[in-house]
């Protein structure tokens, strides 16, 4: 089945919502599903998921989020702070009629995800992570403890200066998704990617303009097509500026980091994730009461694209047993 066959029977459309507009891809009737993506992706990221969904009789709702393909890109950088994003979630199930909806999320889309019942809870009724699990608030702002474990050439660091990640990734953008979207490898090899001769963690444009190429590319020569056309015409300032909210972030979720998380939930970890391994996950079994954790071998961080039955089987089990009657 080609990329373009796995939405034939998708809906694409825009709504207003939060004061912007944004592109929505859509299928299925039945309890809502919204799938959040990370970085960076888009909607279509959720290709293999919308049409399983829909089918297992779901409403499945793929958004492109703020900054990216189809949807607005506001200049400000504060405008891609937690509270818009979150905000635009809501705005999209008033746009579609939908009191509450189950919030699924990888990567950025999972820490939209495990915000949601804790800023909203009356339109949150389960959550599923996918690699990005719930964590605590930090004791101190992050970029902080960023620098102080990974030095200052971390990407999440290198991304703070506007413009200059920004600039790199668009340079080749068909370079960029031909490094970046691979296979999980083990950790060790990895290794030899991810840091520099001196030992040090090389930031994303490093990976992205090296000669190392780890683990088998996931997209077909079609899929790669779409994010290459869709980001050089957006370029990657709108997601990278969710990063640049990262202190920012840290100091607006004072106001609710307590609330509890009181949603059934999933959390669905990938054994090759070398960003978000699976050991980050094991402290949400002390404050997420109702959790289901489980792992699917083998993948890395692309694991809705890189093992899409596998978590089309878990997702559908579990949102069958806690939805549908």
């Amino acid at each position: 089945m080609s990329a373009h066959d796995l939405l034939a029977g998708a809906r694409r459309h825009t709504i207003e919502t939060n004061g912007i507009r944004m592109a929505v891809t859509e299928q299925g009737e039945g309890p809502a599903v919204v799938l959040c993506h990370g970085f960076p992706e888009l909607g279509y990221s959720w290709r293999h998921q919308v049409s399983a969904l829909a089918d297992a009789g779901f409403r499945a709702i793929a958004p492109d989020l703020r900054g990216y393909g189809g949807t607005d890109r506001p200049d400000a950088i504060a405008d891609y702070d937690i509270v818009h994003l979150n905000g635009d979630l809501v705005g999209l199930l008033d746009a579609l009629e939908i009191q509450q909806a189950v919030f699924v999320g990888h990567d950025w889309g999972g820490s939209l995800a495990w915000e949601m019942p804790k800023m909203h809870r009356d339109r949150t009724v389960g959550v599923i992570g996918v690699n990005t699990p719930a964590m605590a608030r930090a004791p101190m702002a992050p970029t902080s403890i960023f620098k102080t474990m990974f030095g200052d050439n971390f990407y999440i660091l290198h991304f703070q200066e506007p413009g200059v990640a920004d600039a790199g990734l668009a340079l080749d953008v068909h370079r960029t998704f031909t490094k970046l979207m691979r296979s999980g490898v083990p950790l060790e090899q990895f290794a030899g990617a991810a840091l520099r001769p001196d030992g040090k963690v090389r930031n994303m444009v490093d990976v992205v303009e090296g000669d190392h190429e780890v683990g088998d590319l996931i997209l077909s020569s079609e899929e790669l097509s779409v994010y290459v056309e869709s980001f050089e015409r957006t370029g990657f300032t709108g997601g990278i500026n969710w990063y640049r909210n990262f202190d920012r972030n840290w100091e607006l979720s004072a106001r609710w980091a307590e609330r509890p998380i009181d949603v059934p939930s999933l959390m669905v970890t990938a054994e090759l994730d070398p960003a978000l391994r699976p050991e980050l996950a094991e402290p949400m079994k002390g404050f997420v009461p109702d959790l289901e954790l489980v792992q699917i071998a083998g993948s890395g961080h692309w694991t809705q694209q890189e093992k899409p039955d596998e978590l089309n089987r878990l997702m559908i089990d579990w949102l069958t047993r806690r939805f549908k009657s």
